[in-house]
């Protein structure tokens, strides 16, 4: 039986593949912080031998990267290559999780081949991570899987990011502040990205592979807000600051034809049908 170490086990995606894992029968060796500093290669020399890595654990949030900088380099990028080191020593297999990487894109929707361009710190930080997987799989022989999540929602995220942030709002039921409604992202639901890691696993990919996991779908702040708005029966005043972020990406929706070919995944989830979840949870 595959037994699969999950790093960043207590995290938003993480607490739902190990639970998942365990509902299929597989063994999972969650790692956490209290495991130590998984930049540091002592912190994986005391974990126990799998045949499955997938690599959660790093640093996530965009404006917290412009102000760390060097830390989510250190934290995402040399955590990256000792995870690797590790696939090395125990002929583990890696999948490693990444994120957005290619910035402004020259045509939608986005495939795997469009140039990678990582326009912040965290997407460089990522793509730094990406292109360490393929080198060692290149010269070491470390087979390794790179899904590029797009913008992940569900259940328990943190509620700095945009949609917790608008549900907050609607709770409090006095009014919505937005900094731009105009940008377009591809969110796909958190269970479905659970869905395609256990496809992931189950697909024993050997050598380096690339997957765009989104919905194929991209929506604008302002329809985010109505779709919250209508899913909680609220019609609140929305007020936007008419903020743009420095390097704003105007619209993003993945091309997912090649997990649905290679890895048999599609998003279960439509939006509404997430939203929908998330406020009969919470």
């Amino acid at each position: 039986m595959t037994k699969v170490l999950v790093t960043g086990a207590n995290g938003f995606i993480g607490r739902r593949l190990v639970k998942s894992l365990s509902s299929l029968g597989v063994e999972a060796v969650p790692v956490g912080r209290d495991q130590g500093d998984l930049a540091n290669g002592q912190a994986w020399d005391r974990l126990p031998r799998t045949d499955v890595v997938v690599h959660l654990a790093g640093r996530s949030f965009v404006p917290d990267s412009w102000r760390e900088c060097a830390e989510f380099l250190r934290t995402n990028v040399v955590s990256t290559a000792q995870a690797l080191e590790y696939c090395c020593r125990t002929s583990a297999r890696l999948i490693y999780v990444s994120a957005y990487v290619y910035g402004i894109p020259r045509s939608l929707p986005i495939s795997e081949d469009h140039p990678a361009n990582p326009n912040n710190p965290y997407a460089l930080s990522k793509r730094m991570g990406e292109e360490a997987c393929e080198f060692y799989s290149s010269y070491r022989g470390v087979s390794a899987t790179v899904l590029r999540l797009f913008n992940v929602y569900g259940p328990e995220q943190r509620p700095e990011f945009l949609i917790p942030e608008i549900i907050q709002q609607v709770r409090k039921g006095e009014r919505i502040l937005v900094k731009d409604l105009k940008p377009r992202r591809d969110y796909v639901y958190v269970d479905d990205v659970v869905d395609a890691l256990v496809r992931t696993l189950r697909a024993s990919s050997k050598g380096f592979n690339v997957f765009n996991v989104g919905s194929g779908e991209s929506l604008s702040v302002a329809e985010i807000v109505d779709c919250i708005q209508r899913a909680a029966g609220t019609s609140l005043p929305v007020e936007c600051g008419s903020v743009a972020r420095p390097q704003e990406i105007p619209d993003v929706r993945a091309d997912i034809t090649r997990a649905r070919s290679v890895l048999g995944w599609k998003p279960r989830h439509s939006f509404n049908m997430g939203i929908q979840s998330i406020l009969s949870m919470e």
